[in-house]
């Protein structure tokens, strides 16, 4: 199977086994190998108690774009640690997009920055990731 194919397969069985991405009801806009760029749009339970959102919310939209990036050359990778910068508010209507940019592959360690922007192409947070990638795949050839 080519890269393209296997990263595309995997993305689609980790988002079809993810209650907590379907539940924040992501779409995939596009994947290559070590690339993801997805999307979301803001719902008024996704708000704190300031009537912003949560910023769990789009950390967990970060954290979904580098769980499919970082997996989608079919091996398994787990986040070992992770960190986020918060530009600008979120709001209910709000369409986010994330996208990743893989800084580093190696045999065990993957390192990605992804960045989240809303409907009007602004940044609102920066996310850097690192995973552990483990020997483990996800789909036997």
């Amino acid at each position: 199977m080519d890269r393209q194919k296997l990263a595309q397969k995997v993305v689609e069985k980790m988002m079809a086994d993810d209650a907590f991405s379907q539940w924040m009801k992501i779409q995939i806009i596009d994947v290559k190998p070590g690339f993801v760029k997805i999307s979301m749009e803001i719902r008024p339970e996704m708000n704190n108690g300031f009537s912003v959102t949560h910023g769990g919310i789009t950390y967990s939209l970060a954290d979904s774009a580098l769980a499919f990036a970082s997996n989608s050359y079919g091996r398994v990778a787990l986040a070992l640690e992770n960190n986020i910068s918060y530009m600008k508010k979120v709001n209910a209507g709000d369409v986010l997009t994330a996208e990743t940019e893989e800084i580093s592959i190696g045999n065990t360690i993957g390192v990605y920055n992804i960045t989240v922007t809303n409907q009007n192409d602004e940044s609102v947070a920066l996310f850097r990731g690192t995973v552990y990638r483990m020997k483990e795949k996800h789909i036997n050839k």
